[in-house]
C-alpha cells in the first residue's frame, strides 16, 4: 500500500495508521473482527496520506502553508487571516491526474457494489496524527455528507484537505508544538 492512492476499508488494519489515519484503520479492524458477528459497515475506501502529500507538492502548497503559519506565529498575521489564506489556496488547487483517476475509479467500484450510478457517500477526514497519547486531533476537520458524483466527490475531498487548516486546528497544533507540515490527511469515503 506504500504507493497506493486508495485502499478499501476491508484491506486496512491497525498497522496502517501512518498511511490512512486512525479512523480509517479502525474501520478496517472493525470489518475484519466484527463482521462475522453481524456488525455491518458500509463499503468504502480511503485515500492514503501519499495522496495528500502529492496534492501539496503538485500545487506548491507547502511554501504557502509555511509562510502563512510563520506570519501567524510572529504575530504579523491574525489566525483567521492565515487560516483563510491557506484554505483558499487548497480550494484553488488542482488534483494530480493520477490521484483524481484513482479516487474516481474507487468511487465507480463503490457505485457498482451499491448498484447505483452515483451512490451518495460521506467524505470524512482521518489524520495520521489523529489519536496520539499527548494529543487528539479528532473532530477538527470537516465531514461532508450526501456527496454524489465524481466531480462533487473530488471537490469534497479538496475541501476536506483544506479543513486540516481550520483556525481551530492550526491553533491546537500550534499550542501543542506540532509541525503543521508533518501531519497528513487521509479521507474515508
Amino acid at each position: 500500500m506504500a504507493d497506493a492512492s486508495t485502499t478499501r476499508f476491508e484491506d486496512l488494519r491497525r498497522g496502517d495508521v501512518a498511511q490512512v489515519g486512525g479512523k480509517n484503520a479502525s474501520l478496517g479492524e472493525l470489518i475484519a473482527h466484527l463482521s462475522q458477528s453481524g456488525v455491518k459497515v458500509p463499503p468504502g475506501f480511503a485515500t492514503t496520506a501519499r495522496v495528500y502529500r502529492s496534492f501539496l507538492e503538485a500545487n506548491g502548497l507547502a511554501p504557502v502553508i509555511a509562510a502563512a503559519i510563520k506570519e501567524y506565529e510572529a504575530d504579523a498575521r491574525r489566525l483567521a487571516e492565515a487560516g483563510s489564506a491557506i484554505r483558499a489556496a487548497f480550494l484553488k488547487a488542482e488534483w494530480p491526474a493520477a490521484d483524481a483517476s484513482a479516487i474516481v475509479a474507487a468511487y465507480r467500484q463503490l457505485c457498482d457494489t451499491a448498484g447505483r450510478p452515483e451512490v451518495a457517500v460521506a467524505v470524512r477526514s482521518s489524520a495520521t496524527a489523529e489519536d496520539l497519547p499527548e494529543a487528539s486531533f479528532a473532530g477538527q476537520q470537516e465531514t461532508f455528507l450526501n456527496i454524489r458524483g465524481e466531480a462533487a466527490l473530488l471537490d469534497a475531498c479538496r475541501c476536506c484537505f483544506a479543513s486540516l487548516f481550520t483556525d481551530r486546528a492550526i491553533s491546537y497544533r500550534h499550542a501543542r508544538g506540532f509541525d503543521h507540515l508533518s501531519i497528513a490527511l487521509s479521507i474515508g469515503i
